[in-house]
């Protein structure tokens, strides 16, 4: 995508988010709606690449921004409480940081990496969110998904989410059977 064309998309999508129900807005329908607007297809890896880090960028501003606000208020709460000697600092649990986004190359954010060949990723499609834990083979220097895996919609992987403690009971009492 060329600058200017990149600077027209991205104000748009800037516009679109300031001006949208965050509750009800997703990926898709930014992308739906900026299409709109500007007259062109943003259907393609690299305009879906595009978006989609002009979205995470607006939400890790705003995440920034309510950060900031929450922190203000707390350290007007905290005045005057001592601070805890340095030593305490080190044995407190490290708030984990937010890792730089991983995309592959069809514009999907890959959240983790199973394996060298299996990964889970979050992709757009037809306008729903999908998990994807599948296997990827190689290509003309490429990574492309296989058929071999698995696309759960939101709602099902909330089921799944759900049933991991039973998972893992189950996979303690067999592993405990076998020593």
């Amino acid at each position: 995508m060329e600058p200017a064309t990149q600077r027209k998309v991205e104000e748009t999508v800037l516009e679109i988010l300031r001006n949208a129900n965050m509750d009800e807005m997703t990926e898709f329908k930014v992308r739906t709606m900026t299409s709109e607007k500007l007259g062109f297809d943003l259907s393609g890896p690299e305009p879906k690449r595009f978006v989609r880090k002009v979205v995470e960028s607006f939400l890790l501003s705003k995440e920034t921004e309510e950060q900031q606000v929450t922190g203000a208020a707390a350290d007007e709460e905290n005045k005057g409480v001592e601070e805890e000697e340095a030593g305490d600092d080190e044995e407190e649990e490290r708030k984990p940081t937010i890792a730089a986004k991983e995309f592959d190359d069809e514009g999907d954010l890959i959240i983790c990496r199973l394996s060298n060949r299996r990964r889970v990723t979050i992709q757009d499609f037809r306008g729903k969110t999908l998990v994807s834990i599948r296997e990827y083979y190689e290509r003309d220097g490429k990574q492309l998904p296989s058929s071999k895996g698995i696309s759960l919609t939101a709602e099902q992987w909330s089921a799944f989410r759900s049933a991991v403690p039973a998972i893992e009971e189950a996979i303690e009492k067999m592993e405990s059977r076998l020593r």
